[in-house]
C-alpha cells in the first residue's frame, strides 16, 4: 500500500512536470529551437505566484491566470525581438542565445530576490482516496495542470490556427506556400509555451519552494521529458512527464532525494544510448 501510494504521488508530480516540457517541447516542434530560458521563465511564474500571495494574499490558484498573462507576454517579446533572428539558423546560435537569457533572468531574480528560498503554504494536509493518504497540493496541482495540458492539446487539435501550428511544425515552408502567417504561429508558439511553462511554475511554487535557481534544476528534467518522449512529440513529453514522476518518487522512497535530484539525468542518458528518438519521436 506504501508503494502504491509513492506511485500515484509520483504520477500526480508528473502531471505537472508534463505540463512543463509540453510547452518547452510545443516551441521546439515548431521553432527547432531548444529553449533553455524555459526553466527561467517557470521561476518567473513561480515567483509571481508567491509575491501575489506574501504581498497581497492573493489564492495560489487565482493567480494562475496572471502569471500566465504575465509569461505569455514576456514570450512574445522575447520571440519577435530575438528567437525570431536564430529560427533556421545553426542550433548552437539559439543554444547560446537562449542559455544567456537564462543566466539574465536568474541573475536578476538573484539580485532582486536574494537566494533565499520562499515558499507558499497552500493546502499543506492530505486527503484519503481508497484508503491512501495523497497530499491536497498535488492533487490541485495534478488537476489543473492535467487540464491546461488537455486545453492545449484540444487547441492544437481542434481549432483553425491549432491546425496551422501543426502544419508549421511538419514543414513550414509548405505551409507558408498554403498561406499560413508562419511568422505569427511561431510567435504564438513561444508565447504559449512560455505561459505553460508559468502556469508550472505556478503549481510547482504550491508543492516545492522557490528560489532563483530552481529554472536551472527542472530544466534538466524537462529534458530528460521531452527526450524520453520524443522530441516534438506533444503526447510524448506528457508520458514521459508521469514515467520520470514516478520513477523520481520511487527512487527517492527507496534511497533519498538527493539519488533522486539525479534520476532524471540518468534517464537522459539511458533513453539517448537505448532509443535516440524517445518513445514517439521519428528519427530526421
Amino acid at each position: 500500500m506504501d508503494l502504491l501510494q509513492v506511485v500515484i504521488s509520483g504520477l500526480l508530480l508528473g502531471g505537472v512536470y508534463a505540463l512543463f516540457a509540453a510547452g518547452m517541447n510545443m516551441i521546439f516542434g515548431v521553432l527547432r529551437v531548444i529553449n533553455l530560458a524555459h526553466g527561467e521563465l517557470m521561476m518567473l511564474g513561480a515567483y509571481t505566484t508567491f509575491w501575489l500571495f506574501a504581498l497581497a494574499n492573493v489564492n495560489p490558484l487565482l493567480s494562475i491566470p496572471v502569471s500566465a498573462l504575465v509569461m505569455f507576454s514576456l514570450g512574445a517579446v522575447i520571440e519577435r525581438t530575438m528567437i525570431e533572428r536564430t529560427v533556421g539558423q545553426p542550433l548552437l546560435s539559439s543554444l547560446l542565445l537562449t542559455f544567456g537569457l537564462s543566466t539574465l533572468f536568474m541573475g536578476t531574480a538573484l539580485s532582486l530576490w536574494t537566494a533565499n528560498f520562499r515558499s507558499v503554504p497552500y493546502l499543506t494536509g492530505s486527503v484519503n482516496v481508497f484508503g491512501l493518504n495523497l497530499s491536497q497540493t498535488r492533487l490541485v496541482a495534478f488537476v489543473v495542470a492535467v487540464a491546461v495540458t488537455g486545453l492545449t492539446f484540444g487547441f492544437l487539435r481542434f481549432t483553425t490556427f491549432g491546425k496551422a501550428i501543426r502544419a508549421t511544425a511538419q514543414n513550414a515552408e509548405v505551409a507558408q506556400v498554403c498561406g499560413i502567417n508562419v511568422g505569427r504561429v511561431r510567435l504564438v508558439t513561444f508565447a504559449l509555451g512560455s505561459a505553460m511553462a508559468a502556469v508550472a511554475g505556478s503549481l510547482i511554487a504550491m508543492i516545492f519552494t522557490v528560489s532563483p535557481e530552481m529554472g536551472r534544476i527542472f530544466i534538466g528534467r524537462a529534458f530528460a521529458i521531452v527526450v524520453l518522449g520524443g522530441l516534438g512529440s506533444f503526447v510524448g513529453a506528457f508520458i514521459g512527464a508521469l514515467v520520470l514522476g514516478v520513477v523520481e518518487t520511487v527512487t527517492a522512497y527507496f534511497t533519498d532525494t538527493q539519488i533522486a535530484e539525479g534520476v532524471s539525468y540518468a534517464v537522459l542518458v539511458l533513453v539517448l544510448l537505448l532509443r535516440p528518438s524517445g518513445l514517439f519521436g521519428e528519427k530526421e
